[in-house]
């Protein structure tokens, strides 16, 4: 491709709502433009690196002998309400009416489209297992898009879905996929870290996150210096440990029976350690939350989570327990007519207006202090077990970097992360509710299960620019690169034309991207742009080196200078090698 038949429109500075290295390189590299608030376009530069990352993942993928299929993006309604996720899904999700008034979805994900394809064609065991999958746009009306092509509103996934017999089935359909991501990610030139994961809204059980380090990462990793653990932090369990009392030793249990004690004007747990001359430990903390579409009965809308003082909720597993689409705290007024108190006063004793779940930790407390349901009061000695009995007993805390690891008992430090892949082992979640059933080997009516694996395609693209990038621009690996060779002549004339032409002809001939430089622009301009836009190696060929040209490396400090007769050979050398490394 030569440049003055090209269209890419570099700029010297970064949009001001450009905060992250990729939005911003990716911006001023000309890859992409704003059309709208969440919403960025690729342009004809951006779109050949973006086709790089989907074609090594569709390649792996075909390779791993899953099968490609194109839903619509836009979708009736009916599937959604069939799986239920119609009113759970939230306000992201954008849903259309068409002119004849039915509901339509723009597709935030693509469990009820894939099921409902192939649940009529599959009819027999011999059909399954299979894995199916898609490269395709999807929707979700973020309430905060940011950081670029990295969270925005419209955007482009990989999903896959395979359907299976049963659990061994679908372990090895896992596996298959975990295999695959791990190739895809490597080939990009992407160190990842796979850690377990939440598998929030998209229910089933067995996830795992694949993750790049990034100092502007959504996701929080736990990690364990000993072992092998690996974690998001809505995912992350430690080893128990046991509450101390004020002389440091474990609490020891009391005979004595609650008692209401005065607290004036002393509400939390920090004002109650002083008052009381304890420790945080020795407190159970009580918050109540409204609880949106949960899966487990409950009485009303809200419940009671108790924890011990020094720790905090995690409203992820909180939200997983409850099998709900959403659990936050309760507004002041709420937790007023549940308590009969102001805030700072909830307790679990005597709480009869909401079903109490308690943090595991606490079922080992003893002696311990909580609110009184009361202004001004609390209750001391409190035995969990003995004066209260939780609706639910489970591990709801946040786990933090000082924690022990459950496997080996290091101790956890943490680590900011973007997640570009995620798989699922989701069970029967999506085919029972949506009546997928095959006929077993002795003919019985099954349900078929499945997983579901996915990656960010845009995302991926924004953290190979964020793992790969210097303060002169983008860092291409050779396998991502939309130009993997840039052929510069200071003057597109005379002899610099002739051997920037051979040399560019010898690289079309031989397969290499590359693209001639031949704009009427200082030389200065030509080389900014080609460290901006990243390209893996460039070739200037000017007057003053003649017969020899120049041949740089972006990864490189400083250029070689090569015979002009051996450049063409010397860059497709580079290239081969770097792609047989990412490819090994």
């Amino acid at each position: 491709m030569k440049a003055s038949k090209f269209i890419n429109w570099t700029l010297r500075e970064a949009p001001n709502d450009a905060v992250i290295s990729s939005h911003q390189l990716m911006m001023r590299a000309g890859l992409i433009r704003k059309l709208g608030n969440g919403l960025y376009s690729y342009m004809p530069m951006g779109l050949k690196a973006f086709r790089k990352v989907e074609n090594i993942i569709r390649e792996e993928l075909n390779k791993a002998g899953m099968l490609e299929m194109k839903p619509t993006v836009v979708q009736p309604a009916e599937i959604w309400k069939e799986s239920g996720r119609w009113e759970k899904m939230g306000p992201e999700m954008l849903k259309p009416q068409n002119r004849g008034g039915q509901d339509m979805v723009i597709s935030p994900t693509a469990e009820e489209a894939f099921t409902a394809l192939v649940r009529d064609g599959v009819t027999s065991y011999k059909q399954l297992p299979f894995t199916a999958y898609q490269i395709n746009t999807k929707y979700r009306d973020e309430i905060r898009p940011r950081y670029g092509v990295m969270r925005g509103r419209e955007f482009t996934m990989m999903d896959a879905y395979s359907f299976d017999k049963d659990q061994a089935d679908l372990d090895a359909s896992y596996e298959n996929a975990a295999a695959a991501y791990r190739r895809i990610f490597k080939r990009m030139g992407l160190e990842t870290i796979s850690v377990k994961a939440d598998t929030g809204a998209m229910g089933g059980s067995g996830s795992e996150e694949f993750m790049v380090e990034s100092e502007v990462g959504d996701d929080t990793l736990i990690l364990c210096p000993g072992c092998k653990y690996a974690a998001n932090v809505e995912k992350a369990a430690c080893k128990d440990d046991v509450a101390l009392g004020a002389d440091g030793k474990p609490q020891v249990a009391t005979s004595a029976a609650v008692e209401e004690i005065p607290t004036p004007n002393v509400r939390t747990i920090e004002e109650l350690s002083e008052f009381l001359k304890t420790t945080p430990q020795a407190f159970i903390k009580t918050l109540i939350y409204k609880v949106e579409n949960p899966g487990v009965e409950l009485k009303g809308d809200f419940v009671a989570v108790c924890i011990r003082g020094d720790l905090d909720v995690n409203e992820a597993k909180l939200c997983a327990l409850l099998k709900a689409s959403n659990v936050e705290l309760a507004e002041e007024a709420d937790v007023v007519k549940i308590t009969d108190a102001p805030v700072g006063f909830a307790g679990p004793v005597k709480l009869t207006k909401a079903q109490v779940i308690a943090d595991k930790t606490v079922m080992t407390m003893h002696d311990a202090v909580t609110g009184g349901l009361k202004k001004d009061v609390h209750f001391i000695h409190v035995e969990p077990g003995r004066d209260f009995t939780p609706f639910m007993t489970a591990d709801v805390r946040v786990v933090k970097p000082g924690d022990i690891c459950p496997e080996c008992g290091g101790t956890f430090y943490s680590k900011k992360g973007n997640e570009l892949g995620h798989i699922f082992k989701l069970g029967d979640k999506y085919t029972k509710s949506m009546n997928m059933t095959y006929l077993d080997v002795n003919g019985k009516l099954t349900t078929a299960i499945m997983g579901c694996y996915g990656i960010g395609v845009d995302r991926t693209l924004a953290s190979i620019i964020e793992a790969h990038h210097d303060d002169n621009g983008i860092m291409w690996t050779m396998s991502t690169a939309p130009f993997q060779v840039a052929v510069v002549p200071v003057m597109y004339k005379d002899k610099m034309k002739e051997v920037a032409d051979k040399i560019y002809e010898e690289l079309l001939a031989a397969g290499i991207d590359v693209i001639l430089d031949d704009r009427d622009e200082r030389p200065g301009v030509k080389f900014k742009d080609a460290d901006l836009i990243g390209y893996p190696i460039r070739i200037v060929v000017g007057d003053k080196n003649l017969p020899n040209v120049e041949l740089k490396q972006r990864c490189e400090k400083d250029p070689e200078l090569v015979p002009a007769v051996n450049a063409a050979a010397k860059a497709i050398e580079i290239v081969k090698a770097e792609l047989d490394k990412l490819n090994a």
